[in-house]
């Protein structure tokens, strides 16, 4: 068994090598081509400002439709879906200037009593884009026109959908996909949620062939990851059923942890450290789980489990052995990492803050449109400014070249940060 595992490793050394923890082969360190940027964990390979001295210099800004999804930027380009037309619709711009290069429909517009539109972050990977809406339907587009290369929709997979939303089944059934696929070397990975053996499956990102399909789970809101563990390249997701993790190369279950969370709903995404994994849910709190493994099988087990802090709607950034981002009782806090302590917190913040980091300071967006820029320091709460950007926002913003890209549900802005 552990000479076959050995085995293992070195091929899929060849097929993933570093860029296993980015998902992302092509991109350039200084785009943010992903959800969360380049390796999925909020970092810019960029040095944030010192301060904010004045509200900072709006490069350009346009109307948009309605959708919570974020931009992504690559090679100069910035990607966005928003609502159009009944749409959803995929807008591929300018980053410069904001000049509009070509615009697409990727699927119908879902709607409920929250805001219509699209929630999925597209991916950027070379000279393709991948599309994934409410509903399910996943394209491949090509960069140079829009034109759909190759495409799917979940309910091929036996996906289903309820009108249904008080609870019962898996949330993405019932109230839209949210989470992003990852691009990994030759494939594209995706969370389909189908209980007929495609929780998750695998494509050729070229062709659209389908490679392995794996797990009988439920989708939640939450987006996969990919990194190493235990000295094995995982892929790492949260379903209604807990935190499951397969090989990337031909979907084999290799661990689990079980916990049912109320209404089947996760919505962070897993954060990778280390042989470990840190996670939080709205109703079950934040857990610290380390992978290990005899031979060829793994097992997870919780390092620590702190049942207060449960959060709901943000991931938090890791910096220099802390995690810092909002927490349950719409505060900004910090926490230990290596025994999940609540180092301080902050109160005066709401449902959502999206945070960028360089590795010293972070980069904040509160729901209300305001930009906070704080030293990542685990002493104490440390704010070096802020400046109102947008209306009330749930979206994860962008930052590349110097360049800060948000949406609100009226307009997408690009500030200068430099």
């Amino acid at each position: 068994m552990a000479a076959d595992f050995m085995t293992q490793r070195g091929a899929m050394g060849c097929l993933l090598g570093f860029a296993l923890a980015a998902g992302l082969g092509p991109a350039q360190a200084a785009d943010w081509p992903q959800w969360r940027g380049l390796k999925r964990d909020g970092y810019t390979a960029e040095k944030l400002p010192a301060a904010f001295a004045a509200a900072p210099k709006q490069r350009w800004h346009l109307p948009v439709g309605h959708g919570y999804a974020g931009p992504v930027v690559a090679g100069g380009r910035l990607l966005l879906v928003a609502e159009a037309n009944g749409q959803e619709t995929a807008h591929y711009l300018e980053a410069a200037t904001g000049r509009l290069l070509w615009a697409v429909p990727v699927g119908e517009t879902y709607t409920d009593e929250f805001e219509p539109g699209p929630r999925c972050v597209p991916v950027i990977d070379g000279d393709r884009a991948y599309t994934q809406s409410c509903r399910g339907e996943f394209r491949c587009l090509n960069l140079a026109d829009g034109s759909t290369r190759w495409r799917f929709h979940f309910r091929d997979f036996g996906a289903t959908w309820t009108e249904e939303k008080s609870g019962g089944v898996g949330a993405a059934n019932r109230r839209g996909h949210s989470g992003s696929p990852v691009v990994l070397d030759d494939r594209v990975l995706v969370q389909v949620g189908s209980a007929q053996g495609a929780c998750l499956a695998a494509f050729d990102k070229l062709t659209g062939k389908r490679l392995w399909q794996s797990a009988n789970d439920l989708t939640t809101y939450s987006s996969p990851v990919v990194g190493e563990l235990a000295g094995r390249p995982q892929l790492v997701t949260a379903t209604c059923e807990g935190l499951l993790a397969v090989a990337p190369e031909d979907g084999r279950e290799l661990w689990r942890l079980p916990f049912k969370t109320h209404a089947n709903r996760n919505v962070l995404t897993p954060i990778l450290s280390g042989d470990t994994v840190y996670f939080a849910s709205h109703s079950t709190g934040f857990r610290a789980v380390r992978v290990t493994h005899e031979g060829a099988a793994f097992q997870a087990a919780d390092v620590w489990f702190n049942r207060d802090l449960k959060l709901n709607l943000s991931t938090p950034v890791l910096v220099q052995g802390h995690l810092f981002g909002l927490g349950p009782a719409k505060d900004y806090i910090c926490l230990e990492q290596a025994t999940g302590k609540l180092k301080w917190s902050e109160p005066g913040f709401d449902s959502v803050a999206s945070t960028v980091t360089d590795g010293t300071r972070l980069l904040v967006t509160s729901d209300r449109g305001e930009v906070l820029l704080l030293v990542a320091n685990p002493a104490r709460y440390e704010e070096l400014g802020r400046f109102q950007a947008t209306g009330k926002t749930f979206s994860h913003p962008a930052y590349a070249e110097g360049i800060f890209y948000l949406r609100d549900s009226r307009e997408l802005t690009a500030f200068e940060l430099r």
